[in-house]
């Protein structure tokens, strides 16, 4: 994907700006968008690897690493968001791409995330698995996936 710029890193090394889009894009997304009312700021995102990615300034993606034993046992990705703009434009599966080429790095790293039940293709297509776990997480239903 060509025009976006990528931003990885800690928690404490984002700027105020960088937190405030972070949050304003997850909210109009999970919380605006699929009317979702929960608690988003879940303390997470201090322990966390954040990658987002800009178009001409504009933080249109977004997603956050945590490390094993924090939310999962695995290292897990999560948050993942794309603005509405970007939709259908390969832009999720760029930022998807270019989390796991960082993660991985070194080798391989045992990885979960919590997908949204209608996205499970999508991360099926990057090399997640369900598993038998399904649940409902905030009034939506969601699937257990893993990789590695």
């Amino acid at each position: 994907m060509t025009g976006i710029a990528y931003l990885w890193a800690p928690f404490d090394a984002l700027s105020g700006r960088d937190v405030h889009d972070l949050l304003a894009l997850r909210s109009e997304i999970f919380v605006v968008e699929q009317q979702c009312i929960y608690q988003d700021v879940d303390g997470n995102d201090l322990l966390g690897t954040h990658l987002s990615g800009r178009r001409d300034g504009v933080l249109v993606a977004y997603l956050r690493v945590l490390p094993a034993g924090t939310r999962f046992a695995r290292t897990s990705i999560g948050r993942v968001v794309v603005h509405q703009s970007e939709r259908g434009t390969g832009l999720g599966r760029a930022l998807m791409n270019e989390a796991l080429a960082r993660i991985e790095a070194d080798g391989p790293v045992p990885l979960k995330l919590s997908a949204q039940a209608h996205l499970q293709a999508f991360y099926e297509s990057v090399g997640f698995t369900a598993t038998d776990e399904r649940y409902d997480e905030d009034g939506i239903p969601h699937v257990a996936m893993i990789r590695g």
